[in-house]
C-alpha cells in the first residue's frame, strides 16, 4: 500500500525579503541553521562514528508526472554488458523512493542542487511553479542550491518562490489558499545585489541532529546570465565558484562547523551515459570531464562532498581534492529519475568527516522505478492541480503520426527541432509579421520529445496544448533581426567554439538552410563555410537576411554573441504560440504530422 507522508521536519518559514537581507546578512554569515524542525526524532548511535545519510537530487524542472518518451528513461548496464533503457521519474515515485531510503537511517538530511523549478511542464509552470514547491515541502527536502532556472522570472519570484505569497499578476490559484512558499532554504552563496553587494539570499546553512552539524553551502555556475535571459538576472552579479565555497567554507570552519557539503548547480560529462556506470573502476578512462571537474580540483578540502547538476547526466566519482584525497562528486541525471545515496561518516571528536577513504558504496544512484507504490500525497497534489489546469492542458492543438524525438534525439540535428525552427519561420515569415527568411532555435530550448502514446484520456497521436507547453514551456517571444551573412556565419561558428567548443550547442535550423559540420575538425572550422547555404544558394557575407529566433538567442544566449549585434528588430508571437499555431495548420486526425528526417545539417565524424 502506498505509503504514508513522511514526517515534516518543522521547518518555520524563512523570509529572505531584501529588506530583511541588509538587517541580517551578518547574522546570516556569523551562523546559518536550519530552524529547530530540522532536529528530527531520530536515534543517534554512543560510538565516536555515525553515518549519516545523504540523499540528493538536481534539475527536478517541474516534472511532477513521470516524464514522457525517452526524457522519462534512464539507460542501465546489465550484468551481461548490454544496456536497457528503465522508465523512471515522477514525484509519486521520487517521494516513495527517499521515504523508502531513509527507513532505517536515524540522521539523514535531503538535499538539491538547483532547477527545481523552470522549463516545467504544464502541470507546475502554469502555475508558475507552486506545485513543485509544495511537492519538495512535502517529500521532506531541507536544502537546495539555486539553479540557472530558477533565475528564469526573475530576483522577485525566486524570493516569492521562498518567501510565498500570492502570484503578483496571476493571484492566488485557489479559494481560500495562500501560497505558503519553500519550507526549505535556497541558497545562493554567489549571487549579490549589483549595487549592495549583499547575498540574494542564505548562502549557507547548517543542519543539525543530536550533536551532528554538516554545513551545506549553495552555489548556481557563474555564467548563469549566458544562460538566462537578461531580465531575469537583472540588477545582479554572479561569482566564481571556488571563490565563493572556499570564502564560506572558512566561515563555517571558524564557527566548529567542520563537516561541509557543497551544493554546485554546475556539473560534468561521464565517460558513460549509463547511470550505473563505475567511473572509478580501473581502466574506466577519466570518469567525468566538464566544468565540475576543475571545480572539484580547486574547492578547499575543507568541503567533504559536492552534489552537482544542470549537465542533466548520472555520475557517482570521486575526484581529488587539493590535498589529494578523494571526495565524491555526484549527479543524479535530471527530473526525479534518480537519487543518490551518498554515507557521510560523521566523526563527534573532529567534528568532521572521515576521507581517508572513499570507495564504493560511498555514493550510489538510484533509479525511481515506476514498479514501486505511489506515495498517495502526491497523487492526491498532482489531481488537486490538474483538475486547475485541465482546461487549459487538454486542449487538442494537433497530431502526430509516430515520436518526434526533441530532447532525447541524441543527434545533433532533431526532428522536433526542425519542427520548431520551421514554426518560427512561418510565423515571422510575412512581410507585415517580420519578414523573415530563416529560422533557428537553441537546442537546450527544447524540453522534451512530443510522444506518440497517449499520457492521458486524449488519444493515441494527439498533441495537447499542455504536451506542447512541456516542449517550450518558457514562452520566450520571437524576435527577427537582421543579419549580415557574415554575421551569421560568425554565429554557426560559435556553436562550436569559444564557450561551446567543448560542448556544442547546436541551433535547429529552418527548412532550406544546409550545411555541414564536421567534427573531426576543431572551433570553428567544423562548420564548413562553403556548405553554408539558403534555399540552395550559397551564404553571401555581404548580404543582409532576416533572421528568427527566440529572444534569449537575440540577447546573446548560450554563448552566441553575434546575435546581440542584430539590428531592426520585430517582435513577434511566442515560441510556445508559434509551435501550437504550426501544429494545428499542418496537421488533422486524418493526416498528422509525420517526423521530419532531419537531413537539413550534415554530420561529419
Amino acid at each position: 500500500m502506498p505509503a504514508t507522508p513522511q514526517r515534516r521536519r518543522g521547518v518555520s518559514r524563512l523570509t529572505i525579503g531584501a529588506t530583511v537581507l541588509a538587517a541580517c546578512v551578518g547574522a546570516a554569515v556569523a551562523g546559518s541553521a536550519l530552524p529547530a524542525g530540522a532536529e528530527t526524532g531520530h536515534h543517534g548511535h554512543g560510538g565516536r562514528t555515525v553515518d549519516v545519510q545523504l540523499l540528493s537530487f538536481n534539475d527536478f524542472h517541474g516534472n511532477l508526472e513521470p516524464p514522457q518518451g525517452s526524457s522519462g528513461t534512464v539507460e542501465e548496464i546489465q550484468p551481461d554488458g548490454t544496456k536497457k533503457a528503465v522508465p523512471a521519474g515522477g514525484v509519486e515515485y521520487l517521494a516513495q523512493s527517499l521515504r523508502t531510503a531513509r527507513k532505517g537511517h536515524p540522521y539523514s538530511v535531503t538535499a538539491a542542487a538547483g532547477d527545481l523549478v523552470g522549463a516545467s511542464p504544464l502541470l507546475s509552470g502554469l502555475f508558475h511553479d507552486e506545485p513543485t514547491v509544495e511537492a519538495m515541502n512535502k517529500l521532506g527536502l531541507d536544502v537546495t542550491s539555486v539553479g540557472n532556472h530558477e533565475f528564469d522570472e526573475g530576483r522577485a519570484e525566486l524570493t516569492r518562490l521562498q518567501n510565498g505569497g500570492c502570484h503578483p499578476k496571476d493571484g492566488c490559484y485557489e479559494d481560500g489558499r495562500t501560497f505558503g512558499g519553500a519550507d526549505f532554504p535556497y541558497l545562493a552563496a554567489n549571487v549579490t545585489d549589483e549595487k549592495t553587494g549583499k547575498p540574494l539570499l542564505r548562502p549557507y546553512t547548517v543542519w543539525k541532529h543530536k550533536g551532528v552539524k554538516i554545513g551545506f553551502i549553495g552555489v548556481t555556475l557563474e555564467g548563469t546570465p549566458d544562460v538566462v535571459t537578461a531580465e531575469g538576472v537583472k540588477g545582479l552579479k554572479f561569482h566564481d565558484e571556488v571563490e565563493t565555497i572556499n570564502k564560506y567554507a572558512k566561515v563555517l570552519d571558524k564557527q566548529g562547523v567542520k563537516a561541509i557539503v557543497a551544493l554546485i548547480h554546475e556539473g560534468g560529462l561521464p565517460a558513460s551515459t549509463s547511470y550505473n556506470y563505475n567511473c572509478d573502476s580501473p581502466g574506466a578512462g577519466d570518469g567525468i570531464s566538464g566544468p565540475i571537474t576543475e571545480i572539484a580540483k580547486h574547492v578547499t578540502p575543507r568541503v567533504d562532498a559536492l552534489v552537482t547538476g544542470h549537465t542533466h547526466q548520472a555520475y557517482a566519482c570521486t575526484i581529488p581534492d587539493p590535498s589529494g584525497r578523494p571526495r565524491t562528486v555526484t549527479s543524479a541525471a535530471s527530473y526525479g529519475k534518480l537519487y543518490t545515496d551518498t554515507t557521510l561518516t560523521y566523526d563527534r571528536r573532529t567534528r568532521d568527516i572521515v576521507r581517508t577513504r572513499v570507495t564504493a558504496p560511498g555514493a550510489v544512484n538510484h533509479v525511481v522505478d515506476r514498479t514501486q507504490p505511489k506515495a498517495a500525497d502526491m497523487t492526491a497534489l498532482i489531481s488537486r492541480w490538474n483538475k486547475l489546469a485541465a482546461p487549459v492542458a487538454g486542449r487538442p492543438v494537433g497530431h502526430i503520426a509516430a515520436d518526434i524525438a526533441g530532447r532525447g534525439a541524441g543527434a545533433p540535428e532533431s526532428p522536433l527541432g526542425d519542427v520548431i525552427a520551421d514554426a518560427q519561420l512561418e510565423a515571422t515569415k510575412a512581410s507585415d509579421k517580420g519578414g523573415a527568411q530563416l529560422a533557428l532555435m537553441n537546442p537546450g530550448g527544447i524540453r522534451s520529445d512530443l510522444a506518440y502514446a497517449a499520457s492521458g484520456s486524449e488519444g493515441d497521436g494527439v498533441v495537447t496544448y499542455g504536451e506542447a507547453f512541456t516542449v517550450q514551456p518558457f514562452t520566450n517571444m520571437t524576435n527577427v533581426v537582421d543579419l549580415t551573412g557574415a554575421q551569421l556565419l560568425t554565429a554557426l561558428q560559435q556553436q562550436v567554439s569559444g564557450p561551446n567548443e567543448t560542448s556544442p550547442k547546436v541551433l535547429q535550423v529552418s527548412g532550406g538552410l544546409t550545411y555541414t559540420l564536421d567534427l573531426t575538425k576543431k572551433g570553428a572550422d567544423r562548420v564548413v563555410k562553403d556548405t553554408v547555404k539558403l534555399n540552395g544558394a550559397a551564404l553571401d557575407p555581404a548580404k543582409t537576411y532576416r533572421v528568427a529566433m527566440n529572444e534569449f538567442l537575440a540577447g546573446g544566449g548560450d554563448g552566441f554573441a553575434a546575435f546581440k549585434d542584430g539590428r531592426n528588430k520585430y517582435v513577434g508571437p511566442s515560441d510556445l504560440d508559434a509551435f501550437t499555431a504550426y501544429l494545428t495548420a499542418h496537421s488533422s486526425k486524418e493526416q498528422p504530422l509525420t517526423p521530419p528526417k532531419a537531413d537539413r545539417i550534415t554530420v561529419v565524424k
